[in-house]
């Protein structure tokens, strides 16, 4: 999982992807950095856990692009005037 930087503690957390929405991720449920300090051994998540944000490039719609290949001199014909498909 491609991992984003959470706006709240600035730690790099894993992020999933969300349905329907390409390019868009979750971040995963994280505690904040001062946890033992201020709330001991409760579980109390970070206020970024399980925001939307943006994925990186991997999430992104591939384009096409034209491709500029050499074109034969002479296209080859059957013995009908037709041309072979394969």
């Amino acid at each position: 999982m491609p991992r984003v930087v959470c706006l709240e503690c600035d730690r790099h957390i894993a992020a999933g992807m969300v349905a329907g929405r390409p390019g868009k991720g979750r971040l995963w449920r994280h505690d904040p950095t001062e946890r033992p300090e201020l709330f001991g051994d409760a579980l109390v998540s970070c206020t970024g856990s399980l925001e939307i944000v943006d994925l990186p490039a991997p999430g992104e719609q591939l384009e096409f692009t034209d491709i500029d290949e050499p074109q034969p001199e002479h296209e080859p014909v059957g013995p009908m005037g037709t041309m072979a498909l394969f």
